[in-house]
């Protein structure tokens, strides 16, 4: 792919050459992360990206461009993922040689995926038609790495706008017609405008004007009608260290009913449902009528409770196990998208260099909705599947709300369960359904289907969230069409920007 042959003379640029330029680059990614969820220091982002076009406008082709990029990506992700160490940590004995490896090699990957676009944009002509290149290239490799070995989808930059509040509330929705991905797209290109004269950036502030009107405009409409369903979420602190312990399994067990018991003695009478976390049951209640009957007693309402169970082949899945009753379970979900390397060892592993013991976890067949008697149909999320856009609910059986379940321990007092949270809410702005969400040690909470958080359980407190469950929105644009919206932008704003024709200077 040939470049743009040259840049004009008064271009700016960051006359940075060999490693200084990817010092700097990798310096510009690192202050970019800033601009994640939980800190949200958005404007950040107005130095982080200009900086970053102007070292590409310095390189004299796509490949130097794509070198700046992975720099780029590198000290992003570096800083944007340090989290994932505190799982390591957890078993520092058995896998102490990868605290040094495991977020450098994963920000190496990841940033593969940042260098692809900037080799790309610096084949277009400098100025609004490189910036348009860089944003839908950007989008792409995003929507890339959503299905590329399994996926990470991790802290695309349309999360920036997940502000706790009124402000992130408004600057989400049009996430309903294009979600995140969408989101990044219009993000990068107002993030660009100081690198292109001040024409542009007034240009921005107008577009953030509108965007900002848009959300208000939304949010100015009436509620959808709540179904009458009090749901009760049990957060049981319960520290990663203890949670496979044997020794603690009656403990663990009775806080979870205590819990529920208080719980239900808040909710009062009427229709309700019980929410444990992602695998807080210790005990299998597919098999465990003893269990299922604690439970049972303690609720006196349908539970939706976090579960280990095996299959007709003795293989676990991570479930979510629907109980009316003490009887057998009313309906089952099977987590299908699996974490690698930390619930199953991908198949193009060897043998000698296995970090799951027999291979971890089997995946389910995909999203599912469950119809529980005496609740609305639920599309139930455990985990990792929420940071997934567009692959959350079962398009031919559409359900009513959401229900993200999850075991946020392993990541302890860091970014990862607040960069967690951010995702799940802006997957009820997409799907337009309310959320509801359990977390072993945090974070608990509710949203509406416009993403408005309704109540929260902080970290690393032993708690119950009651609270009504929203109704839910027909569905949105993107429920509709999903990943098709922001890939068809990403792709009409590339090609725009590098097909369009340049003017020839007079002489």
């Amino acid at each position: 792919m040939r470049a743009y042959p040259h840049e004009p003379a008064g271009g700016r640029r960051l006359a940075l050459t060999g490693w200084r330029a990817h010092a700097a680059a990798v310096a510009l990614g690192a202050v970019s992360a800033a601009a994640l969820p939980p800190v949200h220091a958005i404007p950040v982002l107005l130095l982080a990206v200009p900086g970053l076009l102007a070292l590409l406008a310095a390189q004299p082709g796509p490949r130097g461009a794509a070198l700046i990029g992975f720099s780029f990506g590198f000290g992003h992700h570096l800083v944007g993922l340090y989290w994932i160490t505190e799982a390591i940590l957890f078993e520092a004995a058995r896998f102490w040689w990868l605290v040094p490896l495991a977020v450098p090699g994963l920000a190496a990957v990841l940033a593969l995926f940042i260098a692809a676009p900037c080799a790309f944009a610096r084949t277009a002509p400098p100025g609004w038609r490189r910036v348009l290149v860089l944003a839908g290239g950007w989008v792409l490799a995003d929507l890339a790495r959503q299905f590329v070995a399994t996926g990470f989808p991790w802290n695309p930059w349309g999360s920036v706008w997940a502000v706790p509040g009124s402000v992130g509330d408004v600057f989400l929705q049009p996430a309903a017609w294009v979600g995140v991905p969408g989101l990044t797209l219009m993000t990068l290109v107002l993030a660009a405008t100081p690198a292109l004269g001040r024409r542009a950036m007034a240009g921005g502030v107008v577009a953030l004007a509108v965007w900002a009107g848009f959300g208000v405009w939304r949010l100015a409409g009436p509620p959808p009608p709540p179904p009458g369903i009090t749901v009760v979420l049990v957060q049981g602190n319960i520290a990663q260290g203890r949670k496979w312990d044997r020794a603690y399994m009656l403990d663990i067990f009775g806080r979870y009913l205590d819990l529920t018991r208080e719980g239900m003695a808040r909710a009062g009478k009427g229709p309700a449902v019980v929410v444990w976390p992602e695998t807080a049951s210790p005990f299998l209640l597919e098999s465990d009528p003893n269990a299922r009957a604690a439970i049972a007693e303690a609720a006196g309402v349908p539970a939706l409770i976090g579960s280990v169970r095996f299959d007709a082949e003795q293989r676990p899945r991570n479930s979510l196990v629907a109980l009316v009753g003490a009887g057998p379970p009313a309906a089952v979900y099977d987590k299908w998208h699996l974490v690698p390397f930390g619930e199953y060892e991908p198949d193009w592993m060897p043998q000698s260099f296995q970090l799951v013991p027999g291979g971890g976890f089997a995946a389910g067949p995909g999203p599912r909705t469950l119809h529980v008697p005496g609740l609305p149909a639920v599309g139930p999320l455990i985990c990792y599947e929420a940071i997934f856009p567009a692959e959350v609910v079962d398009s031919l059986l559409r359900p009513d709300w959401l229900v993200n379940v999850t075991n946020d321990a392993w990541f302890g007092n860091s970014t990862g369960p607040r960069q967690h949270l951010a995702a799940a809410r802006l997957r009820a702005v997409e799907e337009g359904l309310p959320l509801m969400r359990a977390a072993n040690t945090g974070i608990s909470a509710a949203f509406d289907a416009f993403g408005r958080e309704q109540a929260r359980l902080g970290m690393n407190r032993t708690g119950v969230l009651v609270t009504p469950l929203p109704g839910h929105l027909p569905p949105t644009p993107f429920a509709r069409f999903g990943l098709a919206i922001p890939a068809l932008l990403a792709t009409l704003l590339a090609g725009l920007g590098r097909f369009w024709p340049v003017r020839a200077s007079k002489a």
